[in-house]
């Protein structure tokens, strides 16, 4: 892999959900590259798309579906869609990283947090007890848990939403992996959280100099945190490009009408 070189190629991937009757296509045709250290915005609807196509990088189906996969996803040249399901999962967590929208349901609630980040140390590393251990907890203090060797015995019910996503976070970047898929990452959050979560996103990155691909329906989330942003409709990616210019000239009906809808602030005057 040279320099210049893509860490994540995706070209003309579909994602096909299989049911006894009919067969229905929730992505079609998806291409798109991150560079190394790059962050990257994935802006849609709910529908369109966006979360299939991330799921499908990693080869995650929803559970209790079917999904036929085809084109190619090529992680520093080897194709993810080739792999057998047992190399597939040493890539999984270790070398690419996915933060689901919903902690509460992502967290196993009968373990504690410590747990479920040894959990992964443990599969893709090769750190001792003790070393899990300690990592842990410095994880939890590195995502911004306070007193962090105290919590990591606690259970997710003990935290607060907004800390429960970072305990997510904690889990994927345990292994420093190369990209980090963020899926709506401030789902359900207020605002004052929102913009925590974000920011902890930003700070990651540029310590690890970590890819991201950053899953959104609102613009105003990709504005200050992505370089490139991708715009989804209807399973197929209808505009990309630079964010500042996607922002100043949308080209497609879409983007315009996404854009349209982000509220702004307006002072009412009256007559003069």
């Amino acid at each position: 892999m040279t320099a210049d070189a893509p860490l994540l190629e995706v070209r003309d991937l579909a994602a096909r959900f299989v049911a006894r009757a009919e067969t229905v296509e929730a992505v079609r045709g998806i291409s798109f590259d991150i560079r190394p250290g790059e962050a990257v915005g994935f802006v849609g609807e709910s529908g369109c798309g966006k979360s299939v196509t991330a799921r499908a990088i990693l080869r995650l189906a929803p559970e209790g579906s079917t999904v036929a996969l085809s084109g190619s996803v090529r992680y520093r040249g080897q194709d993810l869609l080739a792999l057998s399901e047992r190399a597939i999962r040493a890539v999984r967590g270790r070398r690419i990283a996915m933060v689901f929208q919903d902690p509460m349901t992502s967290l196993n609630p009968v373990m504690t947090v410590g747990a479920q980040i040894e959990d992964m140390l443990r599969e893709h590393t090769d750190l001792s007890r003790t070393a899990i251990r300690e990592r842990a907890v410095e994880l939890l203090d590195q995502v911004g848990i306070e007193n962090a060797r105290a919590r990591v015995h606690d259970h997710p019910h003990q935290f607060s939403g907004g800390m429960r996503q970072r305990v997510l976070i904690a889990i994927a970047i345990s292994c420093n992996p190369d990209l980090l898929i963020a899926d709506e990452p401030t789902t359900a959050l207020d605002v004052i959280v929102q913009a925590q979560i974000l920011r902890l996103l930003l700070r990651l990155r540029e310590q690890m100099g970590m890819s991201l691909m950053l899953i959104t329906h609102d613009f105003g989330v990709v504005a200050g945190m992505v370089e490139r942003v991708n715009v989804m409709y209807r399973g197929r990616i209808v505009e990309t490009g630079e964010v500042d210019r996607v922002f100043a000239a949308p080209a497609h009906p879409y983007t315009r009408a996404l854009l349209d809808a982000v509220p702004r602030l307006a002072i009412a005057r009256g007559p003069a």
